[in-house]
């Protein structure tokens, strides 16, 4: 099974192309996927060539995939608003993730406005100073971190929130999403660990404790924000089965310590739901309406799955989305173990980059997702 979203056919065209347009970075979080530097690297597309790639982004056709021009922090580009003003010439919708430093002045956050991108996201991984501070490394960042929010909702952008969920926070999760509600955010991106980068030396939850923040984010995406996961396609299995979509009926929320301590924080915080859940299930994964190309043009399935397919300076990113071999099985859906047996393999399909993380296989099983199919316990 290929996918289609809106028209969009995924085995010709992505959703998301995100664009790591330098490893460059004033900050040495935790948990950073990229294991940023204080520098760009060698290497690193140079502006020709990253007007070139946009060009090819163009030539997927419409609707044109979104592009996220990330980092890194891509604010350290001299040429960012060269590139923007290029995507926006063309007609794609255009995502900046910047990081907040210094560089984030209101002045950069105007120029952010008028530039004609569509939406930003900003990264907030805890509920206090205390936790988010010790994430990022730096000091008086979660106050930053906070201004920076309000000041790009006020300038009239879409607003995501990333956190990224890990035992240091998970207890927070309840707190983050009344930030979201208090600040005005309209989407809130969680990011489930995977263990590359800087993230290897970082607390992930267990598989349990995996489900019981998918019944929580279900339950927050009631609250008037977008809920959606990454590297945790089992949330819209969680999803499907609390609807009770198609033919079955509606399941109940577990009932585990975590989920109850979560799920009452959340209505202490919130009140009761306001609003039908928002909660994104569009059926993508690494390399099925997404694609990753790194700051020296190498072509991944994702930013979380390190396996390098092709170098847009040797090789049209259209190509190699489209046509590379291991593109089409991660959207052909055969996977296998538990994911391949699963009710849920093309909705959900699994992480595929934490099963290639565990075992070295593309089309293997997600070890952080706790179902099991019902034909494997017999």
């Amino acid at each position: 099974m290929t996918g289609r979203r809106g028209g969009l056919d995924f085995a010709r065209r992505p959703m998301l192309v995100f664009w790591e347009t330098t490893r460059a970075c004033g900050l040495a979080c935790r948990h950073c996927r990229a294991s940023a530097t204080p520098s760009a690297l060698p290497g690193e597309l140079t502006t020709a060539q990253g007007l070139a790639l946009i060009e090819e982004v163009a030539s997927f056709g419409k609707p044109s995939p979104v592009l996220v021009l990330t980092g890194g922090d891509c604010l350290l580009r001299p040429d960012l608003f060269e590139l923007v003003e290029r995507a926006r010439s063309l007609g794609i919708p255009t995502a900046l993730s910047p990081s907040v430093t210094p560089l984030l002045t209101p002045a950069a956050i105007e120029r952010i406005a008028a530039s004609g991108v569509r939406a930003v996201s900003i990264s907030l991984d805890g509920a206090t100073a205390a936790t988010h501070d010790g994430v990022r490394g730096v000091a008086g960042h979660f106050e930053d971190t906070l201004q920076a929010i309000r000041r790009f909702v006020e300038a009239g952008l879409t607003v995501q929130i990333n956190t990224t969920v890990m035992r240091v926070n998970v207890e927070e999760l309840p707190d983050v999403a009344a930030i979201l509600a208090e600040t005005g955010a309209h989407i809130w991106e969680v990011f489930f660990l995977v263990h590359v980068g800087r993230g290897v030396a970082t607390g992930a939850l267990s598989p349990a404790e995996h489900e019981d923040v998918c019944h929580l984010l279900y339950d927050a995406a009631h609250h008037g924000f977008v809920v959606r996961t990454v590297e945790a396609p089992f949330f819209r299995r969680v999803v499907a089965q609390r609807r009770g979509d198609g033919d079955r009926p509606q399941d109940a929320p577990p009932e585990t310590a975590l989920y109850r301590r979560l799920r009452a924080r959340l209505d202490e915080a919130l009140g009761p739901p306001t609003a039908r859940p928002a909660a994104h299930t569009a059926a993508t994964r690494d390399g099925k309406g997404i694609v990753f190309v790194a700051h020296d043009g190498e072509v991944y399935p994702a930013g979380f799955l390190p396996l390098g397919l092709g170098r847009v300076t040797e090789r049209s990113l259209r190509d190699i989305y489209v046509d590379d071999e291991r593109f089409r099985a991660l959207r052909a859906a055969d996977f296998r173990g538990r994911c391949g047996r699963c009710e849920y393999a093309d909705l959900c399909g699994g992480s595929r980059a934490r099963a290639y993380a565990a075992s070295g296989d593309l089309l293997g099983e997600d070890p952080a997702c706790a179902y099991r199919p019902a034909e494997t316990l017999a």
